[in-house]
């Protein structure tokens, strides 16, 4: 048995040899291809040639391999495109804007002390997130997270901080929602782990409280505690965390109570009836730091941008059979509708790679001719 294994296996070897010859006979032709395609102005995709092509293989295979002949072939074309890409003057004008930015800041640190846009009041966990950021920052509230994108557009602050995402509760959709509206960059992020308590004011007892203010994000992440506590409390959302807190110490009633951070209890002295309300002790919340400039400081090892694809088969694998060409490691994708169009989405990325890689460089020059529309949002590095 043994003997006959080691005999599959040797034709396996002597196929997979004559394969890489082929392979690397091919590639070579393509990028003579690229050449002339360079020479007289023709674009590297050839839509109805690879529709051709994939029709031509899948009729010469077995009925029984015919599809895995085809996903081998889309695959092929991915390698094809990614080489003739990288064969061509690949210094677009993205490319350079990068440059520019990197050389910019090659001997600085990340800014520690600048006008900061949060949603929110004092005790946000935007502001807690704005503080571990920046060394001393002088904070603008704003009220909604629309208005923290528009102030940083409008030149009122430098920087604006967002939450993306939380690890229990998943992606902040309104943001995503806004990215599309906005013309903005990522020039840091930051996790920032997230304790909910219940507060109150001094001397109110848990069976009182009848009702309680939190955001809807916070919601997601208690259901647990606030099952617990019965029907008859009432959970009501409000803008933030914070300004669930400031309520609460403003109000004269004394069944009302807040979920909010232990900062907010010492800022509007409130007293904490239940500490660390949260389902899951792990939760942590992602904050973006984004700016109306590009800019790239030194360690920045995550890229993201954002795609607009056509609504038909196969549009998002292609980008992720070239993310996976080119060696990029994918680490957080997230769709949003477009508004006003058929079933069309945004699609945002968020990639593993380092600002001065080879397949970072590739990763700008080559995807923007994949898609109906390509944004870089900037290079950064993440605090933990």
């Amino acid at each position: 048995m043994n003997n006959q294994l080691s005999q599959y296996r040797d034709e396996i070897n002597r196929i997979d040899d004559e394969m890489i010859r082929l392979f690397q006979e091919r590639m070579e032709i393509c990028g003579d291809i690229a050449a002339y395609k360079k020479e007289n102005g023709l674009p590297v995709l050839d839509t109805k040639r690879e529709r051709e092509k994939l029709a031509d293989v899948r009729a010469k295979s077995k009925e029984k391999f015919a599809s895995y002949t085809g996903v081998l072939y889309s695959l092929l074309f991915e390698l094809s495109r990614s080489y003739q890409e990288k064969t061509l003057d690949r210094e677009n004008e993205l490319y350079k804007t990068i440059v520019e930015a990197i050389g910019a800041n090659t001997n600085r640190d990340f800014p520690q002390s600048a006008m900061i846009a949060c949603q929110g009041v004092e005790g946000a966990y935007s502001q807690i997130a704005c503080d571990r950021m920046f060394g001393s920052a002088n904070i603008m509230y704003f009220d909604t997270f629309d208005k923290v994108f528009s102030a940083i557009e409008k030149g009122l602050c430098r920087y604006g901080v967002l939450p993306i995402e939380n690890s229990t509760a998943g992606s902040v959709n309104t943001v995503y929602d806004l990215m599309l509206k906005h013309r903005f960059y990522i020039a840091k992020s930051v996790r920032i782990k997230v304790d909910h308590n219940l507060l109150a004011k001094e001397g109110v007892a848990l069976s009182e409280v009848k009702e309680i203010l939190t955001h809807e994000q916070a919601i997601r992440q208690c259901q647990g505690f606030l099952a617990s506590l019965g029907p008859d409390v009432k959970v009501t959302t409000v803008e933030n965390t914070a300004q669930a807190a400031k309520i609460v110490a403003e109000s004269d009633r004394r069944d009302l109570a807040a979920l909010s951070s232990r900062y907010c209890a010492q800022y509007y002295g409130l007293k904490c009836l239940c500490e660390a309300a949260q389902d899951s002790s792990n939760n942590y919340t992602r904050f973006i730091c984004i700016s109306k400039e590009l800019e790239i400081y030194p360690g920045a090892d995550k890229t993201s941008i954002m795609m607009v694809l056509p609504h038909k088969a196969g549009a998002l694998y292609k980008v992720l059979a070239r993310l996976y060409t080119i060696g990029i490691n994918l680490i957080k994708l997230e769709s949003r509708p477009m508004p006003g169009r058929n079933f069309e989405f945004m699609f945002y990325f968020d990639l593993e790679t380092s600002v001065y890689s080879e397949a970072f460089v590739q990763l700008v020059c080559e995807l923007d001719k994949i898609s109906e529309e390509f944004r870089y949002l900037g290079s950064y590095s993440e605090m933990i």
